[in-house]
């Protein structure tokens, strides 16, 4: 493999993004044999550049700097709770193709994101996992980048307007 960095997404790379979001869902529903998400390749590019460009949202990009393929991604959005003192990250996706893995792509995709939570003075970044034997492998990966399981189950509702 070849040497990776880590550069913010561009307007160029939505779709790039959009794409990777596909990848990652599908990946998910097939482990879990449920369709949990409804992906529309144009209405996810249309949401990163929306959020990206109204600052309310962070992409950083794996790129192979060989071939220039993009590999990966982390996002990041700031969240609020009065547990956590105030502002930290959330990580909602995080995304490395599979012919990277293990190739510590993830992981200097995590320390973009952890430079960035500095810069933005939060104290903590937060990420979800399925708790379910499927995603053990995800777990470990996130402890053995020093995150601690801090309680509970993410749970959500459908709100239809």
């Amino acid at each position: 493999m070849s040497e990776i960095e880590i550069e913010p997404i561009s307007n160029q790379n939505y779709h790039v993004v959009s794409k990777m979001v596909g990848e990652l869902l599908t990946e998910i529903m097939d482990a879990i044999n449920e369709k949990a998400f409804n992906y529309i390749p144009s209405e996810t590019e249309r949401r990163v550049k929306e959020l990206v460009e109204a600052d309310k949202y962070w992409v950083f990009m794996a790129k192979d700097r060989s071939s220039g393929e993009y590999v990966g991604f982390v996002s990041i959005y700031e969240s609020y709770a009065l547990y956590s003192e105030g502002a930290y990250g959330t990580i909602p996706e995080l995304y490395v193709a599979p012919d990277w893995r293990s190739n510590k792509v993830g992981s200097k995709l995590l320390k973009a994101a952890m430079k960035f939570a500095v810069k933005k003075g939060w104290h903590r970044l937060e990420v979800t996992t399925p708790p379910l034997p499927e995603f053990a492998r995800t777990l470990e990966f996130y402890k053995s980048n020093n995150f601690k399981i801090s309680g509970g189950r993410k749970l959500m509702v459908s709100i239809n307007a």
